[in-house]
């Protein structure tokens, strides 16, 4: 009879705090606080789970003058290894909730690197399994000392015979550390055909997409040893052009020179705060050269081309209107009059 009661006040208690769940949901959906939301999330299925462990243990010291001793000693230490492996549940529910959350934009007011959480995410994980897995471990008799004392030996065995794969969770380290780069970057390597975007930081490898859409998949240790470019950060992109005009019109170089950079100065697209220069530059083999160095205001590649071809067109439109002709490769002859003649009779006879 007490069994009877203890299960129905075990299912009836499991009933009422999914009812109890519920409620709390439709407050805590009327707020924008991350953490109530996680919380509710990570404890809602491991509080159930622990109220039918409990129930199932009452049940158990109820039927235990009945039960072999060899059956009650199994019995004990399972029920404490099910109460551990709910808090663990828990802990990391709330660990892969809290994670979702501060990667979905509106729920912090500031936008959280998505790098930095994942890493994040992954240690403590990694710090609930192995501390858990100790817990266990004690529970059921394993002496922790001994434990850790042969994974100290089998440490060293292991790290040598997997030393490239340390170098690359290292490697992976720093990179969660030092960001680099994050999952979205475009990066670039001088030392190594290394370009393409970021698709994902990993412990052991980072795969980035190259832009003929093949995946590249570079080892963490990688990262160590060579010089990273990441262009996605750049405050500016760069317009440095040398163009040149014929040497015909050299009295109108420098009323096209002062009108470019005037139309640079006043160009919406460039940044006026940057550096900007238009100079005559050089007596060049066919042509008088003039460059222009100045910095636009947007960072995107499609963008940065439209401006620049704005730019260009604006120049050859001003070289235009100056009657003026951008220079091209010439070879100028010149024919001496009394040998043309000559030759011309010597051909004759």
């Amino acid at each position: 009879m007490q069994v009877f009661f203890v299960v129905f006040v075990t299912l009836l208690a499991n009933y009422l705090a999914k009812k109890f769940y519920d409620r709390l949901e439709e407050q805590f959906e009327k707020t924008r606080n991350l953490w109530d939301d996680a919380l509710l999330w990570a404890v809602r299925k491991p509080s159930r789970a622990f109220i039918l462990v409990l129930g199932a243990r009452v049940v158990a010291e109820i039927m235990e003058p009945m039960m072999e001793p060899s059956v009650v000693t199994v019995v004990r230490p399972v029920f404490l290894v099910l109460i551990i492996s709910v808090v663990l549940w828990f802990l990391i529910r709330m660990i892969t909730r809290g994670e979702e959350l501060l990667k979905t934009p509106g729920y912090t007011q500031e936008p959280m690197d998505e790098t930095t959480v994942t890493a994040l995410a992954k240690l403590l994980r990694l710090s609930v399994f192995i501390t858990g897995g100790l817990v266990i471990a004690q529970s059921m008799g394993i002496s922790i000392s001994g434990v850790l004392a042969f994974g100290g030996i089998g440490g060293i065995a292991v790290g040598f015979a997997a030393k490239d794969l340390l170098a690359n969770f290292f490697g992976g380290l720093m990179v969660y550390l030092d960001r680099p780069f994050s999952v979205g970057d475009w990066v670039r390597s001088p030392d190594r055909n290394i370009e393409g975007t970021i698709e994902h930081i990993g412990w052991r490898l980072t795969v980035i997409r190259t832009f003929d859409k093949r995946p590249l998949y570079v080892p963490n240790a990688t990262f160590t040893s060579i010089a990273l470019e990441n262009p996605s950060r750049m405050t500016h992109r760069r317009i440095y052009e040398t163009m040149g005009v014929r040497y015909d019109d050299v009295a109108q170089l420098p009323a096209i020179v002062a009108l470019v950079k005037s139309m640079l100065a006043e160009h919406p697209e460039i940044d006026h705060n940057q550096t900007l220069i238009v100079n005559f530059n050089q007596y060049g083999a066919s042509s008088l050269d003039f460059f222009i160095y100045c910095m636009t205001n947007t960072t995107n590649w499609v963008k940065y081309h439209e401006v620049k071809q704005d730019v260009l067109f604006k120049v050859a439109e001003i070289v235009r209107q100056h009657g003026a002709e951008f220079a091209f490769p010439t070879q100028t002859l010149h024919i001496i009059e009394g040998v043309a003649q000559d030759s011309h009779s010597t051909s004759e006879e």
